[in-house]
């Protein structure tokens, strides 16, 4: 979308309106405000955006046309929530990445499967009592039909969709390198607020992302939710963040502080760290060298253990919501096939 023009405007939905045309947030709006607000393409916010766009939206806020991806979105009445631009001319199409959404990983919390990043078979149960399985393999990967409806498909990073997402930024001479590593699953404002700090500290933000086998070996359980290449363009589109080590090390190591660039600082969170698996320190080289810093945690209620909590306590509402998506998803699948005949016939 910002490719398309100069000035990248992002209106986001209140709780309210998500909640009445499609469904519960996993995100507080308040987070959502601020994630948006933190993406490096990102010019402007406008907060608590109408769910069916409006011409009077886009003439308030200077907006010449709107993208959206190649699909149809539509409100709570079955409406299309982009009509009145697209009749206006003021509509833009650019393709919807395929492979992660909501719903997706709103499944694989609800199962709790591994099978977004470990490969192999497994056989679908949900630890999370009062699931029903055979209801919730639906909405995750492992067991949806090829070409579903819901657009659900295991995401493929390549080599140009990471230089697409990369700064290309070098730090320049005297620059002070700042490094932070850690999983940073299911991104959110506590990991932005992190990386800001840590930034303060410094000139250049580098960022390690442990590889998934890391991040299980140490977390156990399902963990990661977002698999290696999900959570590294998580990172990357941080506007505070400057490069990322893809499948760092758990445990500094003088390679990650002197091979990539001279790291002049390491950051972590101001709470427990666990032990590497041989009981080590992970952080016990920059400490050694007199580097290490904590910074406080700047948003203690928020964590991806929170964020998973959230679905596992309203679960069974969640899985209402992920029903009724899959029953939107056909209305829409239908409609956009109508929308491309009239198109055809049209010649546009």
């Amino acid at each position: 979308a910002r490719a398309m023009g100069d000035y990248l405007v992002v209106g986001v939905h209140s709780d309210a309106e998500v909640e009445q045309n499609k469904g519960p947030c996993v995100m507080k709006e308040d987070e959502r405000y601020a994630a948006v607000a933190a993406c490096k393409w990102v010019d402007e916010v406008v907060k608590d955006a109408p769910y069916v766009t409006t011409l009077e939206i886009l003439d308030q806020y200077n907006i010449d046309f709107v993208v959206h991806g190649d699909d149809i979105t539509t409100a709570a009445d079955g409406t299309d929530c982009y009509q009145l631009v697209k009749d206006a001319g003021r509509y833009r199409e650019c393709r919807r990445t395929v492979g992660i959404s909501t719903t997706e990983l709103v499944g694989r919390m609800l199962l709790l499967t591994r099978d977004h990043h470990i490969r192999g078979s497994r056989s679908v149960r949900s630890p999370i009592q009062g699931v029903d399985e055979s209801v919730v393999a639906n909405f995750s990967q492992g067991s949806m039909p090829a070409g579903s409806l819901t657009g659900i498909a295991h995401y493929l990073s390549t080599s140009k969709k990471i230089i697409q997402f990369s700064s290309g930024r070098e730090p320049r001479s005297g620059d002070r390198v700042v490094y932070v590593d850690g999983a940073f699953d299911l991104f959110h404002t506590g990991h932005i607020e992190f990386f800001k700090q840590a930034r303060e500290l410094g000139d250049y933000l580098l960022v390690g992302v442990h590889d998934d086998q890391t991040v299980n070996a140490i977390k156990g359980g399902n963990f990661p939710v977002m698999n290696l290449q999900e959570r590294v363009l998580g990172v990357l589109q941080c506007r505070y963040v400057d490069e990322v080590i893809i499948g760092a090390p758990y445990s500094v190591t003088k390679d990650v502080l002197e091979d990539v660039y001279h790291v002049d600082a390491v950051v972590h969170g101001a709470s427990d760290q666990p032990l590497d698996i041989d009981g080590k320190d992970p952080y016990a080289l920059p400490k050694e060298r007199n580097i290490y810093h904590e910074v406080d945690h700047p948003r203690l209620d928020l964590t991806t253990t929170t964020i998973i909590e959230r679905i596992i306590e309203n679960r069974h509402v969640y899985i209402a919501r992920q029903a009724r998506k899959a029953q939107k998803a056909l209305a829409e699948a239908e409609a956009e096939q109508r929308e491309k005949e009239v198109r055809a016939a049209l010649h546009i």
